[in-house]
């Protein structure tokens, strides 16, 4: 006998003696109001229908459910309520199937585990992502997944956000089997008539303490995960309530531990790192959307040349690799082309010795590599990326021989930090197919590519650029033409409010102590040491000349520099780095050079706290982020955001420089920075879109909605 009936996204079609409950909400079978209301009445009908032995719930398409429906975001909840959806699951009479393929994250997992049954199909991805959005599983997740799991692997699961394979789900017993193919109705049915010839009983996870049983070994996973999340969380909110919640699964009885769940989720709901959370979630989805989208479809590549086999050009080289993308890579020499394709396999090699791949893999992709010292290799390929040295002159000379061997129609990109790219492109004959793409270092680890549009270059070249980040799995932000750009014309200015709070009396230890605390992983001082102060030194010595002589100039970072202490690479920098340690030391030595520094300026050192370092550390970057935004190099303030979270360490739950702002009050950052403009009107002139956001009471997320 077969029956149907449905709802728009809720099919219910009768096979026999079993109910299959089939979701179909495109593209990911969300679960928005519609798709719980179809749920809840799926299993009234279950219930109340005597030819129904057994439940099948299903997703149509690509996705089991793949999770919350963002686009209910920030609007009034609908009932019925996800925690009340799972709870009627696990409540149906008839025993209930989950047929999980593709997605199952989120409240899409929670439903899962809500059912009686789960059956999982190879493509399978299991994850309780909630923390990544500053919040935790708010419908049981925290309850049933330590039953089902355990708490080390649930607890685990939950405070990384990340996703399991079908196998993994079934070694920690998250699933029931795992079955091959790729048709999740076919598998279902057949589980499901392999449990009722069996005579299998509706078995609901909340009536059994399963994984937690042993309640001694659990509680000391617990507290060792407690322990080690207060360590790494610096400051965060969810991941220990996610540990809280865990606890009450292991003390309180079931339907307790639900309601201390729903508070913590409340809470999180109202917490200001969700705000932060959320915005930085959608800002990254946002930064792709340019105008030249609308004009052009992207070029077609497939064959790449990389200029310079350093570590960039090295880790530009992998992340090219690792999208599948055939390269080239030149360099000037025999030694040089060995060196950079050294470079290449250490990457893969430190992969195979960590057990992340097969010699038989990294052999695979080696295939797709070609070393070369002769630019007549390259006359064939679709883009090519120059990453050598950090030179006007150097680049510019790369560029006329790119322009002499590619064929018309080649994207021509420079990997810089700084440098002019119109000043690159005029010495081609195809200023059209030249852009800036700013890779960050290491190019294959870090997300943030800055994509810089010269005032020549074609909209299908910017198209072709972003298509480039997209394959290679990067967050790309579109960037105007200035020395340094987005994210490194900023840095300078908070850079220049760290060196005055240091010269002024507080330590770069002082300052990056409370940089820490904020959020970042690394305070200014810390970063100058990792990257090299010869770096910022050539930087400065190459502006010397244009430098406004009334603008205030702290010497510091130059006599660290003169010593030839250079940070990590020389072990001392700001910090001392004894037998080439990662962790700097205090050094006295250096306390003396800025004391000396003051004195040689008549500056009186005065104490700062760490909200005051911050005060001036923030003031400055939103301060130049909101003069970026005016001018155009940042199309939108959420793609400084972005550029801030995804390259330079900005604490994501602070949702960015720009959000932050907007959170503070642009009223408050303004009255600051007018504040310490009665110091040094030179540095501290505010922005003039800060001033009028502030008159017309707006934010700068009105922005972001305006573009």
């Amino acid at each position: 006998m077969t029956s149907e009936a449905s709802t728009s996204v809720v099919e219910l079609k009768q096979d026999g003696d079993v109910l299959l409950v089939s979701i179909h909400n495109p593209p990911v079978n969300a679960l928005g109001a519609a798709v719980r209301q179809g749920l809840t009445a799926a299993m009234e009908q279950a219930d109340a229908n005597d030819a129904v032995k057994a439940v099948l719930i299903v997703g149509q398409g690509k996705a089991f459910i793949a999770g919350a429906d963002i686009r209910e975001f920030g609007k009034p909840p609908v009932a019925p309520f996800l925690p009340d959806v799972c709870n009627r699951i696990e409540a149906c009479r008839k025993p209930v199937v989950a047929v999980i393929h593709g997605a199952a994250l989120g409240g899409g997992l929670e439903i899962a585990m809500a059912a009686h049954y789960r059956l999982a199909l190879p493509a399978a991805k299991l994850g309780l992502p909630e923390v990544l959005l500053g919040l935790i599983p708010g419908a049981g997740g925290t309850q049933r997944a330590p039953r089902l799991m355990g708490v080390k692997a649930a607890t685990e699961l939950m405070l990384s956000g990340k996703q399991i394979g079908a196998q993994a789900a079934l070694a920690a017993g998250l699933v029931d089997k795992v079955e091959q193919g790729s048709d999740p109705v076919a598998a279902g049915l057949a589980y499901a008539r392999e449990l009722l010839a069996s005579g299998a009983a509706v078995r609901p996870t909340s009536a059994v303490l399963g994984q937690l049983a042993d309640k001694a070994t659990a509680q000391v996973d617990l507290d060792a995960l407690r322990a080690d999340t207060a360590k790494k969380s610096r400051g965060l909110f969810s991941p220990l309530k996610i540990i809280d919640c865990v606890q009450a699964a292991l003390d309180l009885p079931f339907a307790d531990g639900l309601k201390f769940e729903r508070s913590q989720f409340l809470a999180c709901i109202d917490s200001p790192q969700r705000a932060g959370l959320i915005h930085a979630f959608f800002a990254e989805r946002e930064t792709a959307k340019i105008p030249e989208a609308k004009a052009a479809a992207p070029r077609h590549f497939a064959k790449i040349a990389i200029i310079g086999g350093g570590t960039m050009g090295a880790g530009i080289t992998v992340s090219a690799l690792d999208a599948g993308l055939a390269v080239t890579m030149i360099e000037r020499d025999a030694e040089s082309i060995a060196r950079g394709q050294a470079n290449v396999e250490k990457v893969y090699n430190g992969l195979i010795a960590k057990g992340r791949m097969s010699e038989e893999a990294k052999a695979a992709v080696m295939a797709r590599y070609t070393p070369s010292t002769s630019y007549d290799d390259i006359a064939d390929v679709d883009l090519v990326i120059e990453a050598v040295f950090e030179d006007l002159e150097v680049k510019k000379a790369v560029f006329k021989e790119l322009d002499r061997v590619c064929k018309s129609g080649a994207v021509l990109a420079t990997n810089t930090s700084y440098l002019d790219i119109d000043a690159i492109a005029a010495v081609t004959s195809r200023p059209q197919d030249v852009i800036g793409l700013h890779f960050f270092s290491p190019a294959n680890i870090m997300k943030l590519l800055e994509i810089v549009v010269p005032s020549k270059v074609a909209p299908d070249v910017v198209t072709t650029a972003f298509e480039l980040a997209k394959k290679m799995k990067k967050v790309p932000v579109r960037a105007g033409v200035c020395d340094g750009f987005i994210g490194n014309r900023i840095l300078a200015t908070y850079k220049q409010a760290a060196d005055y709070l240091m010269e002024d009396g507080a330590s770069p230890y002082e300052i990056d102590e409370a940089v820490r605390g904020f959020g970042f992983a690394m305070g200014p001082f810390q970063v100058t040491d990792l990257a090299g102060g010869d770096i910022g030194w050539a930087t400065r010595k190459r502006r010397a000349a244009t430098r406004d002589p009334k603008a205030r100039y702290v010497e510091i970072a130059d006599r660290i520099c003169e010593n030839g202490w250079f940070g990590q690479k020389t072990q001392r920098g700001f910090y001392l780095y004894p037998q080439g340690a990662r962790v700097g030391q205090h050094d006295p030595e250096v306390l003396a050079i800025v004391a000396a520094e003051r004195a040689k300026k008549g500056v009186t050192a005065r104490p700062f706290s760490a909200e005051e370092i911050m005060r001036r550390y923030m003031a400055a970057m939103v301060n130049e982020g909101a003069k970026v935004v005016e001018e155009g190099i940042a199309l939108r303030p959420l793609d400084v955001d972005v550029t801030f979270i995804s390259g330079y360490g900005f604490p994501r739950h602070r949702g960015g420089p720009m959000k932050w702002a907007d959170m503070q009050g642009l009223d408050k950052v303004l009255a600051d920075i007018e504040a310490f403009a009665k110091e040094d009107a030179l540095f501290w002139k505010p922005a003039p879109l800060l001033q009028k956001l502030v008159a017309e009471g707006r934010t700068f997320e009105s922005l972001n909605q305006a573009a």
